[in-house]
């Protein structure tokens, strides 16, 4: 098993959130913001016909206000994909909304709302009129579901092998779900979300990562630089000139990868922090790909490498 190494200067708290205890367990009728703490969640067997039901209402609140989220220590995402994604990640779920006759569409729902049932989830059922308000999408596809977000602390990702990803104040939910797909896929050991960045709650970061941000540890910073030293970690700057390609460096070693926000990239701090800067070669009239293409093809290439060393573990990348 891996050492456990301390938490680094300059995590914001052990987790990237922290719901508080006995916070909301859906119990029949109650208010989702106040059900009696300690009660056993109970399916619910009515159905809500109104698009302004209050339970309707908290999950459309929880879908579009991040600080909303961060109140209620819960995420809500939709769709049967990452519907079964919240099921197989184990995470405590607050309420299914579903649509009248759902479970009834296929053997793939029968299933989840077996599963559902058997775990004594609290479900609601809805109109269609009713789901499409809490959901996110234009077109929902009849599930939606609030969770409890994982709880990753900087000691979970430290202990995994591979580069770790920092995120300098990234903005769009889907690039931070398209990144932390990609990493999980290359085998990174998570994220590190630089104080700014967009929020892995969001409805778009959760779709886009097709569940890998329900089970790649992330975590927030609020001191990049403490991180990185505590660490231990050398880091890889991504730069729009001046750098080495890829493929020219040795990337086969564990090392953080810094990757910058849309448009204005990485902050001059974090630059200066780098032992080394990457530059993706460009031909034509592009100038830059998006982050999430960009970070796509370095961790690709990390990955080749370690594939072909095997046994470079825990070493500096060099130029």
């Amino acid at each position: 098993m891996a050492a456990r190494l301390p938490t680094p200067a300059g995590v914001s708290s052990p987790a990237l959130y922290r719901p508080r205890p006995g916070r909301v367990v859906w119990s029949g009728r109650a208010d989702p913001g106040g059900a009696t703490e300690g009660k056993e969640a109970r399916p619910v067997a009515d159905t809500i016909r109104s698009p302004r039901n209050e339970r309707v209402r908290w999950l459309a609140r929880l879908g579009a206000d991040r600080r909303f989220r961060r109140r209620e220590g819960a995420w809500v995402t939709e769709g049967i994909r990452l519907a079964e994604e919240v099921l197989a990640s184990g995470l405590r779920v607050r309420l299914w909304l579903l649509e009248e006759g759902w479970e009834e569409r296929g053997k793939r729902e029968a299933r989840l709302f077996r599963r559902v049932r058997a775990r004594g989830d609290p479900v609601a059922h809805a109109t269609r009129a009713a789901v499409r308000e809490a959901a996110d999408t234009a077109t929902p596809q009849g599930v939606v579901v609030a969770f409890e977000p994982p709880a990753w602390s900087a000691e979970d990702l430290l202990a995994r092998p591979g580069p770790v990803v920092v995120l300098d104040r990234l903005q769009e939910p889907g690039n931070l779900g398209t990144i932390a797909r990609t990493a999980e896929a290359t085998g990174a050991a998570g994220l590190v979300l630089v104080k700014g960045a967009a929020d892995p709650g969001h409805p778009k970061a959760l779709r886009a990562s097709a569940g890998s941000l329900l089970r790649l540890p992330t975590v927030r910073v609020d001191d990049p630089a403490g991180f990185l030293r505590d660490a231990g970690l050398p880091a890889a700057a991504t730069v729009s000139r001046g750098g080495s390609p890829p493929d020219a460096l040795d990337l086969s070693g564990r090392f953080a990868l810094l990757l910058g926000q849309e448009g204005g990239g990485l902050g001059p701090g974090l630059t200066a922090l780098a032992d080394l800067r990457i530059t993706l070669p460009m031909e034509g009239a592009v100038e830059s790909l998006n982050v999430g293409a960009a970070a796509a093809m370095i961790l690709y290439e990390a990955q080749r490498q370690r594939r072909a060393n095997p046994r470079r573990t825990g070493a500096c990348p060099t130029p």
